[in-house]
């Protein structure tokens, strides 16, 4: 069982000072100038992830220190906490559990991390003592009060370590998904589409008819947007004892092989963005950032229907500064991220107090005009 965000608190977080009881829906599209806080945000589900893999303090060291990650330094803010309410439910209603962190910075510039769990209305469970490495995995078996090994620490660990963060900037030759890659790779897309090729064949050869269903709308979206497409090759190679595929695929109407290469870099994002939320077996929550780099308008387009039809099984969380990509969202589904005295600001909109302005106005022109509060900011 996995479970729904529901609600987040932050406090002490890089540039979010204090975020309480923020609300998060089925689909969130977070909008805001550079440097107003979206990236810090993505950042968090990034830490929550290394947090799940126990790899936090190696996280932490690798993007300078704990210092780097308290709002305005240690002598500012003494700790970092964090809140996360979940529902265990298949749907958004009554029923709320709750994950939440201390961390507090050490003379080494790592964290001492104190964590708890909780069902409503009983007390908080410790995970144990101060600790430099998250123990969320160490309670994963715990049992629940039958005796199965599905209690609370089970929930909370498979939440937070199903969520998956995607970010498919690097597309230059080097990439990972533009080169060959090992077959048995291929269970899940990962967050950067370097397994691209094996995730592809996995579905296209699996004896699961939704995996072979997924396929095919994956083929089916793509020829939409890149119209000389006509399918993927996915030709199996020997590398010593290793078996290896690559993205290799074929124009409509010739049979020249086609490879990774000769994909632009706004094609190629656009196959990992329809991969990522196409996937039969989603993430139960999904953080994309910058979803519009190289992206035609078109694509811009389809790219909203496919996360909107993909929030009612999964949830979305988007980062983005592009208007048009704003335009194919209802107003209450777009959170403005501002900077107010150095910290960062979320506001979500309601379409009640803008429906005068929508008469005339699509949300991403709301935008250009700064009706939407959210643009740049000089203090």
């Amino acid at each position: 069982m996995r479970g729904i965000l529901k609600k987040l608190s932050l406090r002490g977080f890089k540039s979010i000072k204090q975020l309480d009881d923020f609300e998060l829906r089925p689909l969130n599209v977070l909008i805001g100038a550079n440097g107003a806080g979206k990236s810090n945000f993505v950042q968090l589900f990034r830490m929550l992830n290394a947090m799940a893999d126990k790899n936090f303090a190696k996280f932490i060291l690798e993007r300078g220190g704990a210092n780097n990650f308290l709002f305005n330094g240690r002598k500012i803010t003494p700790k970092l906490e964090l809140e996360l309410e979940f529902n265990s439910r298949s749907a958004f209603s009554d029923g709320s559990n709750f994950y939440r962190a201390e961390f507090t910075p050490t003379v080494e510039d790592t964290f001492l991390l104190e964590e708890t769990r909780q069902y409503a209305g009983h007390m908080p469970r410790s995970y144990g003592g101060p600790s430099e490495e998250s123990r969320l995995q160490d309670e994963k078996n715990e049992p629940d009060k039958t005796g199965n090994f599905h209690g609370l620490g089970y929930f909370v660990y498979e939440t937070i370590a199903n969520w998956m963060v995607y970010h498919f900037h690097d597309t230059a030759a080097s990439a990972a998904m533009r080169n060959y890659q090992i077959v048995e790779y291929c269970q899940r897309l990962s967050d950067d589409a370097g397994n691209i090729a094996p995730f592809l064949l996995n579905l296209k050869n699996s004896d699961r008819a939704a995996r072979q269903d997924s396929y095919k709308s994956i083929v089916e979206v793509l020829r939409l947007v890149i119209p000389f497409f006509d399918d993927f090759r996915l030709d199996i190679r020997k590398f010593g004892q290793a078996e290896k595929v690559c993205l290799s695929w074929k124009q409509k109407g010739s049979d020249f092989p086609m490879q990774p290469y000769h994909l632009s870099d706004g094609s190629i994002r656009f196959m990992c963005l329809v991969c990522a939320l196409l996937q039969p077996d989603p993430p139960s929550l999904i953080v994309i950032d910058e979803p519009e780099l190289g992206l035609h308008p078109r694509a811009l387009a389809l790219l909203a229907e496919l996360m909107q039809t993909a929030a009612q099984h999964t949830q979305i969380i988007v980062a983005t500064q592009a208007p048009l990509l704003l335009d194919q969202f209802a107003l209450d589904e777009i959170i403005v991220v501002k900077r107010e005295n150095g910290a960062s600001l979320f506001q979500r909109l309601e379409e009640n107090e803008f429906s005068v302005w929508l008469q005339e106005y699509s949300p991403g022109e709301l935008w250009r005009k700064n009706v939407i509060a959210g643009g740049v900011v000089y203090e």
